[in-house]
């Protein structure tokens, strides 16, 4: 089996470095001879082997794309369509939907062997496999390796991530409730599972973002926070008139969009408006300023007045009276289609949990969070932290399909980065720090806005501090 630092030296080798995307697709393979391959047709100038060197690659779009009428599609999380929250049992339905759709997504790329035959079948013994499973724990060992639990509906196993092994790595960034494919080998005494690579169902390879065929602007914004006493009201209002001299198209708001009522303690002496419906009024009037030729999308955060089980459903109309026609209320998460370029809103509550579980993270950096979705191609990949998740048969938080450009917020902080083709944009707040913030030494960038070109996909960073 290859494994990640055999790859790598044999690039070095040839005096190039190689990207890590290159790097997981050849150990996937399994292939010493797909490396041979890749050197003898590299250009002279090669400096860094990158995915558009790999033979047979080719750039693959999701699907044909038909230009949308009206151009501002609701994909997925239309008002309604999460429908109400089950009983405790759906939680079976909810983690089965999950294994079976990110388990097809796996399975594409390798054929696991049911866990249960795995442990029955002797042949199995010490020979190279691959098996799928969620994660339901994750630990280290007194030696320093990593050890996770694999479920799948057959039975389960314990997966060893041996300290000085390459894949040590993937161990560590392992977190409960995600679904994967580990290849490795069973111990002769079937008790053990050795881990040599994780496949995860991941963005594919060949990704390759749609763009549109006509021009058209998006702004990405979130947390406005209207009725707290830290709501940046002269930097909206600087917004609104660039926005009144622009040619942008779209308005995308992913969640918090009032401070709300009883969220923390004490938050009362920290708001301006003490009345939820007034907090709504008010922002209903602040976007009935905006130019009407804008198409706005409005999704809900962890301070709207929806339930906080995720997926959250739209705001409801007895809250909506003051905005504009041209705003759309969508729940969260929501895939919405610009002119074909698809836009996935979640308003990144997990983002908190994910911090508490991968190595290194921290909230002044979105992109490992919003990359580590990606990856796992879910919104919400751990239950029981402090994303609370609504039981329900079918999980609203995977990401299928694969979109152009995953808009976040929560954080308070922007970032934007790329991963495999996705832009990925946390858009901020409008709101400067607050006395938690404080306390909890989380510095926000508040007063930006991200302008998206929709035709080229290129993100501009607008600052109205």
């Amino acid at each position: 089996m290859l494994d990640t630092r055999t790859i790598v030296q044999r690039f070095l080798d040839t005096r190039m470095q190689v990207h890590p995307d290159v790097v997981r697709y050849l150990a996937e393979q399994d292939d010493p001879r797909l490396i041979e391959k890749i050197i003898e047709s590299l250009p002279d100038d090669t400096i860094v082997v990158s995915v558009k060197h790999i033979p047979g690659i080719v750039p693959d779009r999701d699907g044909s794309r038909f230009a949308a009428d009206p151009r501002c599609d609701v994909v997925k999380g239309s008002n309604g369509t999460s429908g109400h929250s089950g009983t405790i049992t759906d939680y079976v339905h909810y983690f089965r939907d999950r294994y079976n759709r990110l388990g097809t997504i796996i399975r594409s790329r390798c054929t696991p062997v049911p866990i249960e035959g795995l442990l029955r079948n002797s042949r199995y013994r010490q020979e190279t496999c691959t098996v799928m499973g969620l994660v339901t724990e994750t630990r280290s060992t007194t030696n320093g390796h990593r050890m996770a639990e694999l479920e799948d509906p057959s039975g389960s196993l314990p997966v060893l991530f041996h300290k000085e092994r390459p894949v040590f790595s993937d161990g560590e960034n392992l977190i409960p409730d995600e679904v994967i494919g580990v290849r490795g080998t069973l111990s002769g005494d079937g008790r053990l599972f050795f881990a040599e690579q994780v496949l995860r169902p991941d963005v594919p390879i060949n990704h390759a973002p749609f763009v549109s065929n006509e021009p058209g602007s998006a702004i990405l914004i979130s947390d406005i926070h209207v009725g707290s006493d830290t709501f940046l009201e002269d930097a909206w209002n600087r917004f609104a008139g660039w926005l009144d001299d622009s040619e942008v198209s779209y308005l995308l708001i992913a969640g918090d969009l009032v401070d709300g009522i009883g969220i923390y303690p004490g938050q009362e002496s920290e708001l301006t408006i003490a009345n939820i419906y007034e907090q709504y009024d008010v922002l209903g009037t602040m976007l009935s300023d905006l130019p009407s030729r804008i198409v706005i999308v409005a999704s809900p955060g962890n301070h709207d007045v929806v339930r906080v089980a995720e997926p959250q459903p739209a705001i409801p109309g007895e809250f909506t009276g003051t905005f504009p026609k041209n705003c759309m209320f969508v729940e969260n998460p929501a895939l919405v289609s610009l002119q074909g370029v698809r836009v996935q809103m979640y308003h990144g509550r997990s983002i908190d949990d994910l911090i508490s579980l991968i190595p290194g993270a921290k909230y002044e950096d979105a992109a490992p969070m919003m990359t580590g979705m990606l990856q796992r191609r879910h919104l919400a990949p751990t239950y029981g932290k402090r994303t609370p998740i609504a039981p329900s048969r079918e999980d609203h938080l995977v990401i299928d399909p694969v979109p152009e450009v995953l808009h976040t917020g929560h954080i308070h902080i922007m970032g934007v980065s790329d991963y495999r083709g996705t832009l990925c944009v946390n858009a901020g707040t409008w709101q400067s720090q607050t006395s938690f913030q404080k306390q909890m030494n989380i510095h926000p960038t508040p007063a930006r806005a991200v302008q998206l070109d929709l035709q080229t996909l290129k993100p501009v960073v607008l600052d109205f501090n």
